[in-house]
């Protein structure tokens, strides 16, 4: 079955933030969530981590992203893979808008924000 994403509406995520499901449990993925966000100037992912690995890459715009202690510069074209459980996150660190395509090796959206006792989950059945 295709995926139309101009059929699926858009979420916001945070503040200065919006997102797009576009596979996980909830349309019927077994292994895999992918997702994409628009993310506003200043914007961002606080620090976090998952049980999972993930791959983000910039479709658009320039990012500051983080795993650890250890923080690049990411810009459109490029991605970073983040190995499971290690803790990072992202901000926009342009000018115009940073559109973000990432993948969870999770059909379940799963992190646990630092700091936090609780993990968060979007896109269950």
């Amino acid at each position: 079955m295709p995926i139309d994403p101009s059929a699926i509406p858009l979420e916001e995520w945070r503040p200065g933030v919006t997102a797009r499901m576009l596979t996980s449990a909830r349309n019927g993925a077994t292994a895999l969530c992918i997702f994409e966000q628009w993310v506003a100037p200043g914007a961002g992912a606080p620090t976090h981590s998952h049980p999972v690995e993930e791959v983000l890459t910039v479709r658009a715009g320039e990012a500051e992203m983080w795993i650890e202690a250890e923080r690049i510069t990411v810009t459109a074209g490029q991605s970073l893979l983040v190995p499971a459980g290690r803790k990072h996150g992202f901000r926009n660190s342009g000018t115009t808008t940073l559109h973000v395509h990432a993948v969870l090796a999770s059909p379940v959206f799963e992190a646990l924000p630092e700091g936090a006792s609780e993990a968060t989950r979007r896109w269950e059945r």
